[in-house]
C-alpha cells in the first residue's frame, strides 16, 4: 500500500501543483496588468506594484484551491485509467473501499491546508495589503467608505439603567489604531447625553473589567445637560443645555476591542474564524443583524470539507474506461460539475441570507448534496461498469 498511496499521491499532487501554479500566474499577470496603471502616483513604482499582487495571490489561492484540486485530481485519476495503471492496481486488489480511503485521506490533508490558508495566510496578507496601500494613498489611512463603519454597544449603569453607545470610525491606519472617530452616548430612552469626536484613536487592552481602552486624541467633547429645550422655565432661567469642551487626549472606555474594530471595517471573506465568531457574538449581543456574519461564519466553517467533495467527484474518473470513448467529454463534463459546485456554494449564502435560511444549512448544504451526487456516481460505476 506504500507504494500504491506513493504513486496515487504522487501524480495527484503534481497536477494540482501545476493547475494551481497556471491559475495563480493568470491572476497575478491580471492584477499586475490592473496595478501598473498606478506606477507613479505617489511615489508608487514596480517593486511595490510587484508586492501589492504577490499580497493579493492569499485571497485568490483560498478561492482557486478547490477547482484546482478538482482539475488536478480529474487528471490525474483519468491519466491512471488512460494508461490502465489504475485497472492493474484494482486487479492487485485495491478495491473501491480502500481507493475512497485514499482518496479521503488526499482530502483531509486539503482540508487541513485550506484551514490553514483561510485562518492565517489569508487575514496575514489582507493586512498586510492594506497597511502596504494606505503608505500610497491621498489620505493617511484605509477610507472606510462614505459613512465610515458603525459599531455599536450597552453599557450598564450604577443606577441600574443601560446606555446605549454608537461608534463611528472614518478610517483604519492600523490594525489598533483609526482615524475620524465619533462616539454619541444615548440613553435609556433614546436621547444623546454625550458626543465625542476625536481626530485620532489609539486602542489598547484593558484590564479585567474592560474590554479595551480607547486613547482619542484631539478630542471635541459635547454634553446635553437637559432636553427640555422648548420649556419656558429652561429659557427664563437661563440654564444651559449643552456644554462643549475641548481635550488634547482623553481615555475612553469599551468593550470594544480592536479585534472587533477591524472585523468591521474587513469584508468577511478575509476574515478568519474566531474573527468571525467573536464578531457574530458581539452583533447578538448588542440586538444587532448577525446572520451575514453568521453564514460567513458557517460557510469558512464547512469550506475545507469542499476538498473531500472535490477528491470525491474526481475519484468515479478513475473507473472510466478509455476505450469506451469520449475521455476529453466526460473530463470536461467533470470539470464543469465542479465549477457548478463552488457556484452553487456561493449562490447558497446569497439565497440563506435573503430567505433567512439557517446559516448552518445554507453553508453546508451545497457540500452534502454534491458528495451525495459524487458518492451515488461512484457506486453506480464500481457495480455496474
Amino acid at each position: 500500500m506504500k507504494t500504491v498511496r506513493r504513486l496515487i499521491f504522487g501524480t495527484i499532487v503534481r497536477h494540482v501543483a501545476l493547475v494551481a501554479l497556471a491559475f495563480s500566474a493568470l491572476f497575478f499577470f491580471i492584477d499586475f496588468v490592473d496595478e501598473v496603471r498606478n506606477l507613479g502616483r505617489l511615489g508608487y513604482k514596480l517593486h511595490h506594484v510587484l508586492w501589492t499582487c504577490v499580497l493579493m495571490q492569499g485571497a485568490h489561492l483560498y478561492d482557486l484551491f478547490p477547482i484546482a484540486l478538482l482539475i488536478g485530481a480529474i487528471l490525474a485519476l483519468s491519466r491512471l485509467a488512460q494508461t490502465s495503471e489504475f485497472t492493474i492496481l484494482r486487479t492487485g486488489g485495491l478495491g473501491p473501499g480502500r481507493a475512497l480511503s485514499l482518496l479521503g485521506l488526499l482530502g483531509v490533508l486539503a482540508a487541513a491546508i485550506m484551514v490553514w490558508i483561510g485562518n492565517w495566510y489569508v487575514p496575514w496578507s489582507e493586512a498586510q495589503l492594506q497597511v502596504h496601500k494606505a503608505q500610497f494613498s491621498t489620505r493617511q489611512g484605509l477610507k472606510l467608505g462614505q459613512s465610515g463603519a458603525w459599531l455599536r454597544e450597552r453599557r450598564a449603569q450604577p443606577d441600574g439603567s443601560t446606555h446605549l453607545i454608537t461608534v463611528s470610525v472614518g478610517k483604519a491606519v492600523r490594525q489598533d489604531q483609526f482615524g475620524d472617530v465619533r462616539i454619541f452616548e444615548f440613553d435609556d430612552s433614546g436621547r444623546l447625553l454625550r458626543r465625542l469626536s476625536a481626530r485620532q484613536a489609539d486602542v489598547s487592552a484593558g484590564g479585567d473589567d474592560v474590554g479595551s481602552v480607547w486613547q482619542l486624541r484631539e478630542v471635541n467633547e459635547t454634553l446635553w445637560l437637559t432636553h427640555d429645550l422648548l420649556g419656558e422655565e429652561a429659557v427664563r432661567e437661563g440654564r444651559p443645555v449643552v456644554r462643549e469642551q475641548t481635550h488634547v487626549q482623553l481615555a475612553w472606555q469599551s468593550s470594544l476591542t480592536p479585534l472587533v474594530v477591524s472585523a468591521s471595517v474587513l469584508p468577511p471573506d478575509t476574515m478568519s474564524t474566531m474573527a468571525l465568531w467573536r464578531y457574530t457574538r458581539h452583533l447578538a449581543s448588542n440586538a444587532q443583524a448577525a446572520q451575514r456574519y453568521e453564514i460567513e461564519f458557517w460557510k469558512k466553517s464547512f469550506y475545507p470539507v469542499v476538498c473531500l467533495v472535490m477528491v470525491a467527484l474526481a475519484l468515479p474518473f478513475a473507473y472510466l474506461h478509455a476505450r469506451s470513448g469520449g475521455m476529453s467529454l466526460k473530463i470536461f463534463g467533470g470539470i464543469m460539475l465542479g465549477i457548478s459546485f463552488v457556484l452553487a456554494n456561493h449562490i447558497s449564502s446569497h439565497l440563506g441570507l435573503l430567505h433567512q435560511w439557517q446559516p448552518w444549512l445554507a453553508a453546508a448544504a451545497p457540500s452534502a448534496l454534491y458528495l451525495l451526487l459524487s458518492m451515488s456516481a461512484f457506486v453506480w460505476l464500481v457495480r455496474y461498469r
